[in-house]
């Protein structure tokens, strides 16, 4: 996966934004949609089912990144945003392998994916959503705030290292 001081030197990397409970609300909804539509096409077709999992994950996480006043459009940093939030191990294990599914079903249409792995994000897809809904019900304008200035040093770092500040030599 990527780091996340390389997330923001990217233009589309990570950036600060105005926290929204709008905009993290309008997300959450997205997530709940995509659920929908993953257990409507689940058995009639793969593609769309897989894509609707790993959105319905992914919109549930960018909620929180939203409501911090986070903006990344690079799904690979967003998902590395997870490490500021009360997710365990195995739910960033099951967003980055949902990840990796999608690319996978919709960009090489010439490989096999595993149907274990399939039925296993798409089990775990409600859960994830779940689970986001709950970190975000939990996040105070404290917690925004002390997210947002670890975000800062994170960006602040980054810079750094691009003007050469901060080599060890």
């Amino acid at each position: 996966m990527v780091d996340l001081k390389w997330c923001c030197r990217q233009k589309s990397g990570i950036k600060l934004a105005e926290p929204s409970d709008e905009i993290a609300k309008g997300y959450i909804s997205l997530a709940e949609n995509s659920l929908g539509t993953m257990n409507r096409e689940r058995k009639q077709n793969i593609v769309f089912s897989v894509s609707a999992c790993y959105y319905s994950m992914y919109y549930s996480l960018y909620s929180l990144i939203a409501k911090i006043g986070v903006k990344s459009e690079i799904h690979t940093c967003s998902i590395e945003l997870m490490n500021f939030f009360d997710y365990e191990e195995k739910d960033k294990k099951l967003i980055k392998k949902a990840f990796n599914i999608r690319n996978t079903v919709q960009y090489y249409v010439d490989k096999v994916i595993d149907e274990k792995e399939v039925e296993f994000i798409l089990s775990g897809a409600g859960e994830f959503v779940a689970k986001s809904r709950e970190i975000l019900a939990s996040v105070n304008e404290s917690k925004v705030k002390e997210i947002r200035l670890k975000i800062i040093d994170v960006i602040n770092e980054s810079k750094k290292k691009v003007r050469g500040e901060g080599d060890e030599r």
